[in-house]
């Protein structure tokens, strides 16, 4: 398992610049650990659609990111929004990110699994 990840709040603030110098927004929902709390990003599309990722470990022990959609979540705002009103309830130590971006944008570095691409 991997252990040289970057402090969460480190990895926050490189999030919250790269939406920003793309154009986009990025707001902080809920603070969680500041060392080891894990993320749970939303990305509005400010047209009524959403979707939500979540960090998982691979088989190579690395963090990767997994969207929602493979859990059944569906892509409407208000859907996205109950599973991170769950999330937040089951973990007080979780990062919860909103970013704002009409493309859809995630603005993560680190590999996206979706629905139809196997790992």
């Amino acid at each position: 398992m991997q252990e040289d990840r970057l402090p969460s709040w480190l990895w926050v603030d490189a999030l919250i610049r790269r939406v920003e110098v793309a154009g986009s927004s990025c707001f902080v929902v809920q603070k969680g650990d500041r060392s080891r709390g894990d993320i749970l990003l939303k990305v509005s599309d400010l047209q009524g659609g959403a979707r939500a990722y979540v960090p998982r470990t691979n088989m190579e022990g690395e963090r990767i990111f997994a969207d929602v959609r493979l859990q059944g979540i569906g892509e409407s705002e208000a859907e996205v929004d109950d599973y991170v009103r769950r999330a937040r309830e089951r973990d007080p130590d979780l990062w919860v990110l909103e970013v704002e971006d009409r493309d859809g944008r995630h603005f993560l570095t680190e590999e996206v699994e979706t629905p139809g691409e196997p790992e």
